[in-house]
This record gives C-alpha cells, structure tokens and sequence, in this order.
C-alpha cells in the first residue's frame, strides 16, 4: 500500500462507472490499495434519471455517505429508505437493491471492497408480510 491524495481542485469526473445516471471522480485508493478498496465521489448527471432496476453486488462491504441531496432506495426485506446530506449507510453484501430516485444535486462518497466486483440483475424481492395477529379470546 501507499499514500495517496488528490484534491478537489482539477479533479475530472467521469462517465465511467457502474451507473449511465451517474459521474464518478476516483479518489485514487484503488491504486493505493493494490485493488483491496476503490473509493469516488459520485455525482447525478443532469437531465438523467435512475432506472430502477433490482441488482446486487458480489462485494465484501459498501459504503455510501451522502454529501449533498437526497435519493431513495429500496432494499430486500427493508424496503424504501430516504438518504439525505449526512446520511451515511452501509450496504451489507449481496443484498438486493435498486436506486428508485434522487435530486438533481445529489453527491455521495463511496467505498467498496474489493475495488473490482461483479454487478448481477435481481428478481424483485417478495413482498414483505406482516406478522399474523393472534386472536385474542
């Protein structure tokens, strides 16, 4: 491993990445890592929107912070979560998930282990019942 640092001033952000909707600016911990982490900021490309489509990844932990606006989630067995600025989350591994929406501002930070994983197509997950009321008599 080695130090490593880029600042904010003549950072790109890239098309590049796992998602059309997004830009990724790479914050140079996969190459200091030798490929343990991978950690960018991600941004909302203007005029796009999430798809909405259920996936999971094959990672060892996920990471998110939200920096500034919100988007919402939907996870397996916890159904939709609103993330604003502030709001950090971690993602336990494989579970499915889909991105339903986000503000036109929306910047987050994100760390996965490994830096290079696979992204897989998910079914919906069923719905969630609720507990069967006992009858009282």
């Amino acid at each position: 491993m080695r130090f490593q640092v880029t600042h904010l001033k003549g950072a790109k952000f890239s098309r590049r990445g796992l998602r059309g909707y997004f830009e990724y600016r790479d914050l140079g911990v996969e190459r200091a890592t030798r490929g343990k982490l991978v950690a960018h900021v991600i941004r909302a490309r203007p005029e796009k929107a999430p798809h909405g489509e259920w996936h999971w990844h094959d990672v060892d932990a996920q990471f998110v912070y939200v920096l500034k606006g919100w988007a919402v989630f939907e996870y397996e067995g916890i159904g939709r979560v609103r993330m604003k600025a502030g709001t950090c989350f971690y993602q336990p591994p494989r579970i499915r998930h889909r991105e339903i929406r986000h503000s036109k501002d929306l910047q987050m930070i994100e760390v996965v282990a490994p830096a290079k994983f696979k992204t897989y197509p998910a079914e919906r997950p069923a719905a969630r019942k609720s507990p069967a009321r006992r009858s009282r008599g």
